[in-house]
């Protein structure tokens, strides 16, 4: 067996293999162990390479023992871009853009959520269920469709349509609470412990998290079997960040690859940015009340925070934020730069890495790359009367010419 059981973060204290997620000693988080001698006896570049391109190729490091319990929607090995207009407006050497907004469901919660219910099947669940800022919700929904199971998910109130339309066309039990979503947490929290569900990012957390290692996994394979100098990725929960170089380290660990020597850098929108601040300050994490057109990264009180912060110093990294104004400027530049069109989270991160960029914070001549993890399509409603209008004209060819020849005068 690959995965010897479930190990707590903060004091070691193991457990079985079970839907759990909490350390009933010192309440810390639990992950995945692996027998990761095992794993290298069974894995090699040669055979990552001939599997089918997508997440379950680094089947080997996930935590799905029965591979007949997998549900699959062909969610991962997206495009990695070699960004060169947008390093040639930074001012970079050599930039890169791992494009997660074209999976599925259009966002990376799409490899998160593939193995968390795969794992729920495995577990004998019947109803999964999740507490949602947007694209978990249109994930968890998607694939509990393919795997028919009942689904429950929890959203706040006030999330965007553009992410609550493409959740109800999944037909889930949609339940919205009028609060923020670390209510929300709270609340599914309480019913994880009444009802006998699968919540993915509950009491499934140490399996769901698992997913976004294949990230790392992906950059490493795509870049030819090396590691970038940098990453920098979103933060909401503290998640994606640390698991991203877990995947790396787990590489590592298994003779695929050299040491690892990455700098992990964290993006947060400056109306929610606990993990930033807790960087920048040296202090603890300290919960805060999002205030920020950025929703899917609203966690006031981030699960992982204090990891996350761990992790960025001991790589040699840096934090940094975005306010809102520079939010929206950074999915505008990346559109009219690469031709990706992101959803506000991208925006944090391209506006974060601008102003790293301009602070001196981030070496020009690295190997950086960039995670985009959702589309803009999900997040419309924050563009509105931020772009140039289309010019109406009737179906004459003069009112056509008329319009050039008054462009020409503008240029």
């Amino acid at each position: 067996m690959r995965v010897i059981g479930l190990k707590c973060r903060n004091c070691g204290k193991e457990y079985k293999t079970l839907p759990i997620n909490i350390c009933e000693e010192c309440f810390g988080p639990l992950e995945v162990k692996y027998d990761y001698e095992e794993i290298k006896e069974n894995i090699s570049k040669e055979k990552i390479q001939k599997a089918e391109p997508t997440l379950w190729r680094y089947r080997d490091f996930l935590p799905v023992e029965d591979q007949n319990k997998i549900v699959d929607l062909k969610a991962g090995f997206t495009p990695l871009h070699k960004a060169d207009n947008l390093a040639e407006v930074l001012g970079l050497k050599e930039l890169y853009l791992k494009n997660d907004s074209v999976n599925t469901t259009f966002s990376f919660k799409d490899r998160v959520v593939s193995v968390a219910i795969s794992k729920a099947i495995e577990f004998g669940f019947d109803t999964v269920a999740c507490a949602s800022t947007g694209n978990l919700a249109n994930s968890v929904a998607a694939h509990a469709a393919k795997a028919k199971l009942n689904c429950y998910i929890f959203i706040p109130k006030n999330l965007s349509r553009g992410k609550i339309i493409p959740t109800l066309a999944y037909d889930p039990n949609l339940i919205a609470v009028d609060s923020n979503y670390d209510d929300v947490n709270r609340l599914c929290t309480e019913i994880s412990s009444y009802y006998d569900w699968a919540f993915v990012n509950i009491n499934l957390r140490p399996y769901y998290s698992e997913g976004s290692k294949t990230l790392g996994f992906e950059v490493v394979e795509q870049l030819g079997w090396e590691v970038p100098e940098r990453y920098i990725a979103p933060v909401g929960s503290g998640s994606l960040l640390t698991k991203i170089h877990k995947g790396l380290k787990e590489l590592e660990i298994t003779g695929l690859i050299d040491e690892v020597n990455t700098k992990v850098t964290a993006a947060q929108s400056e109306g929610c940015s606990p993990v930033t601040t807790s960087f920048r300050t040296g202090e603890a994490i300290k919960p805060v009340k999002p205030n920020t057109i950025e929703q899917s990264l609203a966690i006031g009180n981030p699960a992982d925070g204090f990891y996350a912060v761990k992790l960025i110093k001991e790589t040699g990294g840096t934090a940094g934020t975005a306010n809102d104004e520079e939010i929206i400027e950074g999915i505008k530049l990346l559109a009219k730069t690469e031709g990706i069109f992101t959803e506000t989270a991208g925006g944090v991160v391209i506006g974060t890495l601008k102003n790293l960029v301009e602070a001196g914070e981030i070496d020009k001549d690295e190997k950086t790359v960039v995670y985009i993890t959702g589309n803009g399509l999900k997040t419309q409603d924050v563009l509105v009367n931020r772009l140039t209008e289309p010019q109406v004209i009737s179906p004459d060819l003069e009112e056509f010419n008329k319009l050039l020849k008054k462009e020409a005068v503008i240029w």
